[in-house]
């Protein structure tokens, strides 16, 4: 295989309204050309990019390979100009070749013509560069390229990951709508937690945000108990990964004390909250416990509550709803320095909460648009 050139650009792509945060993750890790488009973060890196990105950002859907942008009107245009970048310097010649594509308001709207002709480019270029003349056996490591077509410019990536970079791998079971563990960490990342604070989230659930915020007060690198796509690329080599898997390990905070509860009504969903604690390696990091909201009652006279109840979505769930949340308001009011972040999809939240929320923020849980109420504590 070739050598790289570097730098490389690699596109950390984001849930509608997460964008600002993943940038600020991107930031954090210490790159600074960074640029915010819808849905995606791009940015400059070296090859041990790759790795730290997969490995650190909790709040990122994936993290792709940039690997060329051009406009392209005609399918001669898509072949050739795919044709011309340097596939060869990363895709071995045994490589497992695989085209995804979208195409938006372009004149190559067929996508199964896009991805085929994306494919012959691909493998005429690696039959050139790597002088073969038959078949490309494609029995190697997986490399999944992307052609996503907007307006006929034509962006070609291919995908780091693997499976998407909410599956941190601590998931042992779940309730009937888990929050996406990508979503809780911003839901946490968005207050201004810090560990020495008390944090409770009483609509728990399978455990996702308590983990999440566990994780983040320690330090952990949310992706240390995973592999990625890119892993069995011999262009990224070993020692990259190694260096970031150790990197990871001496920033992680062990010893950091954290008083976080996850509590919820249903009996079942706190053992599995336990268990998933428990793969994450966070066993006694975590107080669960079975409890409906009605019976809250926090120790500390100032903490964090965190929470995604249920949005009375169902039929019939509507009263239920509105009494949790009248509870949760009631017994908060008593609790002026706690500050209160819930997200919900309910209208009329603030109504039944009993008061106004110092900021709200619009978000998306999957395709459900909901909003996040902000309370700060004196």
């Amino acid at each position: 295989m070739e050598t790289l050139s570097q730098p490389i650009t690699l596109i950390a792509t984001a849930a509608m309204g997460l964008e600002g945060i993943v940038k600020n993750e991107v930031q954090e890790l210490g790159y600074d050309q960074v640029k915010t488009e819808n849905g995606r973060v791009l940015f400059e890196s070296d090859l041990s990019g790759i790795a730290r990105s997969n490995l650190w950002l909790r709040t990122a859907d994936r993290v792709k390979l940039l690997m060329g942008e051009f406009d392209a009107y005609t399918f001669d245009q898509l072949f050739e100009q795919t044709k011309a970048l340097p596939w060869e310097e990363w895709i071995s010649k045994d490589g497992f070749i695989h085209v995804v594509g979208k195409s938006h308001k372009s004149k190559l709207y067929s996508v199964p013509d896009c991805q085929s002709i994306v494919k012959k480019a691909i493998v005429s270029r690696l039959q050139e560069a790597y002088h073969i003349n038959s078949r490309l056996e494609e029995s190697g490591a997986r490399y999944k390229v992307e052609v996503a077509i907007l307006k006929d410019r034509v962006t070609l990536s291919m995908d780091t990951s693997g499976s998407g970079l909410h599956k941190r791998g601590y998931r042992v079971g779940q309730g009937d709508a888990p929050l996406k563990e990508t979503l809780a960490a911003a839901l946490v990342k968005l207050t201004n937690w810090s560990p020495e604070y008390p944090l409770i989230d009483p609509f728990a659930g399978s455990g996702t945000i308590p983990i999440e915020a566990a994780l983040i007060g320690q330090n952990i690198a949310p992706g240390f108990n995973r592999e990625f796509s890119a892993e069995e690329w011999g262009s990224v080599p070993n020692t990259i990964w190694e260096q970031a898997l150790e990197e990871a390990e001496d920033l992680a905070n062990y010893d950091q004390p954290l008083d976080i509860i996850g509590s919820d009504i249903s009996h079942e969903l706190v053992d599995i909250a336990k268990q998933n604690a428990m793969e994450a390696g966070l066993a006694d990091l975590v107080k669960w416990k079975q409890m409906r909201v009605q019976d809250l009652n926090p120790k500390e006279e100032k903490g964090y509550l965190i929470g995604n109840p249920p949005y009375g979505e169902r039929m019939g769930e509507q009263e239920v709803v509105e009494d949790i949340y009248q509870s949760l308001g009631r017994i908060m009011a008593s609790y002026p320095k706690w500050s209160v972040y819930v997200m919900t999809s309910y209208e009329d939240f603030e109504e039944h909460y009993g008061q106004k929320a110092t900021k709200k923020r619009k978000l998306f849980n999957g395709f459900i648009r909901t909003d996040y109420y902000q309370y700060f504590g004196k």
